[in-house]
C-alpha cells in the first residue's frame, strides 16, 4: 500500500509499506493491504511502518485517513 507521513514541516516519509500500526485516541490500531476505509484522530504514541525495515516515529497526535489501498497520516512530531 502507498503510504506518506506528513508533519507540519516536511515529509517524514513516502512510499510502500506492509503494515502501519497508530495510536488511535480509541486505541492502538494496526493497518495492512486492503484495509477497510477509515477516518481516526491520533493521540500522543509511537507511530510504526513496516517497509523495507521496520521504522518508529514518537508523535503527540494527528489523523489518519485510508481509502484506496493509501494511507495518509498527518502528525505533529516532538
Amino acid at each position: 500500500m502507498k503510504l506518506t507521513i506528513v508533519s507540519p514541516e516536511r515529509i517524514l516519509f513516502q512510499g510502500d509499506a506492509e503494515s502501519v500500526t497508530v495510536p488511535g485516541t480509541k486505541g492502538e490500531f494496526e493497518v495492512l493491504n486492503q484495509h477497510a476505509p477509515i477516518i481516526s484522530s491520533l493521540k500522543a504514541g509511537k507511530l510504526s511502518y513496516q517497509s523495507s525495515e521496520k521504522q518508529t516515529i514518537n508523535i503527540l497526535g494527528g489523523f489518519i485517513e485510508v481509502a484506496n489501498n493509501e494511507v495518509s497520516v498527518c502528525v505533529e512530531v516532538e
